[in-house]
């Protein structure tokens, strides 16, 4: 039987049956009485503790554990590629830029302040600047951690305080990696996977566990023999990190991915592959959507990419009752017309669809 916590009313009804069971005569009944005011406190306190309980109960089981207990719950089954356990911890963007002298030979120490809109940049090394005003690379990292720390190549950084003979704009060559701290949701999924599939040995799912373990991984697959007898592929997403491109990893990425499945695959592997799959764009044909408006189309897309999202894998066909669904799933919407039946077959294992263009109208 289901257990209910009675309510505060509950509990001080059966306080003062507990009083007048065990002190024949009296009456904890009466308002305003000695035994009245202690029966009436006593139910709460003992109220609180229920609730206690009933709080403590929730946080024992990681699937509805909140933030400190779902981080103990991690750093008991979780150990990242970093060696760390548990939450992924934010990393810091790092790269390079290129400073500018106006003659030549001008130094840019170590640890030369940079900085955009507040967010702080420092060099890692010294360097001497190029004659004729050629570009001088410098490697740099972001001071803070996160996504924050990332910019596009092309970006200027100002120079604080100013290199005497060095141009006071240097131009970043790349500069990403940084990852936000790990959500409560992402920790959760990969507790809850380690929980439901227990590490053995080098298994699919081990793969997935090892990729997922690396910051800015988000989603994993491992597909074993496709390039040949004893062979593994691991395919992956980083749908933070590279927001921009829709989630799909660049090369360092893979090679971050590389370096730590190396260090703990098993050695009898012939051979892993980690590749980022193949871009897939999916269109959606409507017609008749009823209402019609700029909300309902927002919400329209908010609902088809939220479909992609979860459904969505290397090799996995998207059929055409998923995007019905997903539009109907949208709020307001009352009908519509899917004018294209047709399911989305991927060209090969390893294309992956997302959401292409929202048509409405022949």
């Amino acid at each position: 039987m289901p257990w209910s916590t009675p309510t505060l009313k509950d509990v001080r009804s059966l306080v003062r049956d507990a009083i007048r069971g065990q002190l024949p005569g009296a009456d904890a009944l009466v308002p305003n009485s000695v035994l009245r005011v202690i029966s009436d406190a006593m139910g709460a306190l003992c109220h609180l503790t229920l609730q206690y309980i009933d709080w403590l109960a929730l946080q024992l089981i990681p699937d509805t554990a909140e933030k400190e207990w779902l981080d103990r719950h991690g750093d008991i089954w979780l150990v990242n590629s970093d060696g760390t356990t548990g939450r992924k911890l934010a990393t810091s963007a790092q790269g390079s830029a290129n400073f500018f002298g106006l003659v030549g030979g001008e130094i840019v120490p170590q640890y030369t302040h940079l900085s955009i809109s507040n967010i702080e940049y420092e060099t890692l090394q010294q360097i001497v600047c190029s004659a004729d005003g050629l570009p001088t690379p410098a490697p740099i990292r972001a001071l803070d951690t996160g996504k924050i720390g990332n910019q596009e190549p092309g970006t200027q950084l100002g120079i604080d305080p100013p290199v005497p003979g060095v141009i006071n704009a240097a131009v970043v060559v790349e500069l990403d990696g940084g990852t936000d701290l790990e959500t409560d949701d992402e920790l959760r999924a990969r507790v809850l996977q380690r929980i439901r599939q227990p590490p053995q040995g080098g298994a699919a799912h081990d793969y997935v566990r090892w990729a997922l373990a690396v910051p800015g991984v988000t989603r994993a697959w491992c597909k074993a023999l496709e390039m040949g007898i004893g062979t593994v592929t691991i395919r992956f997403m980083c749908d933070d990190l590279r927001a921009d491109r829709e989630g799909f990893p660049n090369s360092d990425d893979i090679q971050r991915v590389v370096e730590y499945v190396d260090t703990v695959r098993p050695v009898a592997v012939k051979d892993f592959f980690v590749v980022s799959p193949i871009r897939r764009p999916c269109d959606v044909h409507l017609n008749n959507v009823n209402p019609d408006n700029t909300e309902v189309r927002a919400s329209i897309e908010a609902s088809l990419k939220q479909m992609f999202f979860d459904l969505a894998e290397p090799g996995q066909t998207i059929y055409a009752a998923w995007k019905s669904q997903a539009v109907m799933n949208a709020p307001e919407v009352i009908s519509f017309d899917l004018l294209d039946w047709d399911d989305d077959i991927m060209e090969s294992p390893g294309h992956m669809a997302v959401l292409g263009d929202i048509y409405y109208g022949h």
